[in-house]
């Protein structure tokens, strides 16, 4: 239920009230300057000690890790219904020394699109989920709370004929994922979500709209690739629709250890990212029961999109990759609206609600790597003994060539473009409650990141940006990190281009108002 304040009559709606004496911000002070500064329809704003301030906090954190009670909280949650709540958001927090906090789908790897250790605001952006599509000249506007799901959705909706080039996960929001690269099975064709933007708009520090124009190619360049939240509120990105064939084909094949999977992984690496543009053979790795006994052993799972019939795909596979033994009943065509839907484990007949809906996994952390060289068989075996001695510990491998290799590296600031013949991503997860379980998951992680160091990239260890990962650095105090301190985590998810990044950082928002525990500090600082 909603409940007015006595600052009803200036359009701002509070979901009850909090004892403004037990907090050092003042809450009265900051609805007047969210009420002064409202020019259009009421600004939902949630505050703490109420059930709907908790159900909005929590609807959106999809690490179960980042529930427990000790988890900092914010002091308020504000949900703009327009673009301009977004513009008294920013204005009303840098007036007020509130750290805020940019969240959209709440995947963060880490949190730290809802996390502080100093007093700040959750500016969650879920309402803001418009998409427009245009046929025509093949490109939409989505808005930044909007999902993949809904995005595929509503392209489907559309045409059969064009599709987009992000991710795997259909509850992930545009507004980070696309920020920070966004990839799923287009990516050898197409390359990275964020190669396909063409223009967006952007609230600055100031509290202005900036579209690509006004904001200047440094800051549209530094967006795509670099992460918004250290440079603005991403409001909405224009996308260019890819063109897609009206029949795809998949298939998954699954091998253990017993069956040969270490030899086919050993021979899918010198193979996946050679193969056309139109084929990504995707591995993923998990620890499996191998007798009724209770025996342990290593399950592969080759997941595939082609772009193409059946047909060919059988002719490409019986030239360039035999060992797997592909046969005709192990393929499915579909469109490819309804194999992004495969992947997801959905079903091909799955609603809208159905692609909207937040699938909590339990409590995770993740790692990435790049990998350069093919790792050697002996060096594959120590993969499988450190993965069969946890619980719950997966390695995807994702293949790169293809449009991945032809996209300089400074294109945009994702830097992970030729020479990587593939990426690595690390999940552990786990559903036990409390620290011990949490250390000793993440310590099973540790140690088989620890033992991938000879086999990947180096000076720097390369890292994706969306799968954040802490232990490669940061600044929990304020987010006030110093160039040199984040060089280190900067230089992993950046490469060359982390200094071009501080750079832009230090033209647009020198003061560092939009600032985070890995973001990109201005050179001042």
């Amino acid at each position: 239920m909603l409940v007015s304040t006595t600052l009803a009559l200036f359009q701002i709606l509070v979901f009850s009230i909090s004892s403004a004496a037990s907090n050092p911000v003042n809450n009265e002070s900051i609805f007047q300057c969210l009420s002064t500064h409202t020019m259009h329809s009421t600004i939902p704003v949630y505050v703490p000690n109420t059930t709907s301030y908790s159900s909005i906090l929590q609807s959106f954190i999809q690490n179960l890790l980042f529930l427990s009670p000790n988890t900092p909280k914010p002091h308020l949650i504000i949900t703009p219904l327009h673009e301009s709540h977004v513009q008294t958001a920013v204005i009303c927090c840098r007036k007020h020394g509130l750290q805020i906090k940019i969240r959209s789908g709440g995947h963060d790897y880490e949190g730290l699109s809802y996390i502080s250790y100093v007093p700040f605001v959750i500016l969650d952006t879920f309402n803001l989920k418009s998409i427009s599509i245009d046929i025509g000249d093949g490109t939409a506007w989505v808005q930044a709370g909007a999902t993949v799901g809904e995005l595929y959705y509503r392209i489907a909706e559309k045409t059969p004929m064009l599709g987009f080039p992000a991710g795997v996960c259909p509850s992930v929001a545009v507004g980070g994922q696309f920020s920070g690269g966004g990839y799923g099975y287009l990516l050898r064709k197409y390359g990275l979500a964020a190669d396909n933007i063409v223009d967006a708009q952007i609230v600055n520090a100031e509290g202005e709209i900036l579209n690509r124009e006004s904001m200047g190619e440094d800051q549209f360049w530094a967006i795509r690739g670099g992460g918004g939240a250290s440079f603005g509120v991403i409001l909405s990105w224009k996308i260019k629709l890819v063109p897609v064939p009206s029949t795809v084909t998949l298939f998954t094949v699954s091998r253990t250890l017993e069956r040969g999977a270490s030899e086919l992984v050993h021979k899918w690496q010198y193979v996946a990212h050679k193969l056309p543009k139109e084929l990504v053979i995707r591995v993923l790795i998990s620890k499996v029961n191998a007798s009724q006994a209770g025996q342990k052993t290593i399950q592969v799972q080759f997941q595939t999109l082609f772009l193409g019939e059946t047909e060919q795909l059988l002719s490409v596979m019986e030239q360039r990759f035999p060992e797997l033994g592909l046969k005709p009943e192990d393929c499915v065509e579909t469109s490819w609206f309804q194999s992004a839907l495969n992947f997801t484990g959905l079903p091909m007949n799955a609603s809208l609600s159905t692609l909207t809906v937040n699938s909590f996994i339990g409590s995770f952390k993740g790692k990435s790597d790049y990998v350069k060289e093919p790792i050697s068989e002996s060096g594959l075996q120590g993969i499988w003994k450190n993965i069969l001695q946890a619980d719950n510990l997966n390695m995807f491998l994702t293949p790169y060539g293809g449009r991945m290799s032809e996209i300089p590296t400074t294109e945009i600031p994702f830097p992970h473009r030729e020479g990587n013949i593939y990426q690595v991503s690390y999940l552990v997860i786990w559903n036990e409650k409390g620290t011990k379980a949490a250390k000793k998951s993440i310590a099973w992680l540790r140690k088989l990141y620890k033992y991938m160091e000879p086999y990947v990239s180096k000076s720097p260890r390369s890292a994706y940006l969306n799968y954040r990962d802490i232990d490669l650095g940061h600044e929990f105090q304020n987010g006030t990190s110093s160039y040199a301190k984040a060089k280190v985590w900067g230089s992993s998810y950046f490469g060359n281009n982390f200094d071009r990044l501080v750079q832009v950082k230090s033209k647009v928002d020198p003061y560092n108002f939009f600032r985070n525990e890995q973001g990109i500090p201005p050179v001042n600082k």
